[in-house]
């Protein structure tokens, strides 16, 4: 009986000090990632990144995205990216970490990149607004108007008074000849914004 007692209390010794040492980690980290928001605020992006690299952990979601984030903004576009997908790998139906990747992405013009991420998020949310606008505009630049209307149409649909989507919509529209809908939405461009060159010249092209 003594033995079991000795031991026991052995134990709890032990796993007082485990957590002891948890909570000393997490109040690190904490302390870590408020540092760095100071930092970030003050345009110190190094110093930032500096922060959390003090007590980063790989396994770390949390710090990938953070680091992420202000290597994008501190102009390491690579290691952003390298660190976005960490996330991703981490927590692969993060939205977050997936909108994040394109970010440094589109900047290095790695489009098959930003691509292939779009589409694996309307996978996860296919009724995503942004996606949907951007995958639309990807598409109308490459002359792929089917796919910008497909595209640009969901978003219209989320967000039917948005300047932005129904003035690319409408203009998918007028590339497909679709002159109904084009004028239908060219002309909603007008109410949002009244004299829109944009849309007047949209309208002056349907036949």
């Amino acid at each position: 009986m003594k033995n079991i007692k000795k031991f026991i209390g052995v134990l709890v010794i032990v796993l007082v000090g485990f957590s002891s040492a948890k909570s000393q980690d997490l109040i690190l980290i904490q302390n870590a990632f408020e540092a760095s928001y100071a930092y970030e605020t003050n345009g110190l992006y190094t110093k930032s990144i500096e922060s959390i690299k003090n007590v980063y952990d790989a396994k770390s979601y949390e710090m990938n995205l953070r680091l992420g984030w202000l290597s994008y903004k501190n102009g390491s576009l690579s290691e952003a990216s390298v660190y976005y997908k960490k996330s991703i790998e981490i927590m692969p139906n993060s939205i977050e970490a997936k909108l994040g990747y394109v970010l440094p992405e589109s900047v290095l013009g790695n489009w098959d990149n930003v691509m292939n991420q779009y589409l694996e998020i309307m996978k996860i949310d296919p009724k995503n607004s942004t996606v949907n606008y951007r995958l639309g505009l990807i598409y109308y630049n490459k002359g792929d108007f089917q796919n910008a209307y497909k595209y640009l149409g969901i978003a219209s649909e989320l967000y039917p008074f948005d300047y932005d989507i129904n003035l690319n919509f409408g203009w998918s529209c007028v590339k497909l000849g679709k002159n109904e809908e084009a004028k239908t939405t060219l002309n909603r461009v007008l109410l949002i914004s009244p004299k829109d060159g944009f849309a007047i010249d949209g309208l002056k092209q349907i036949k």
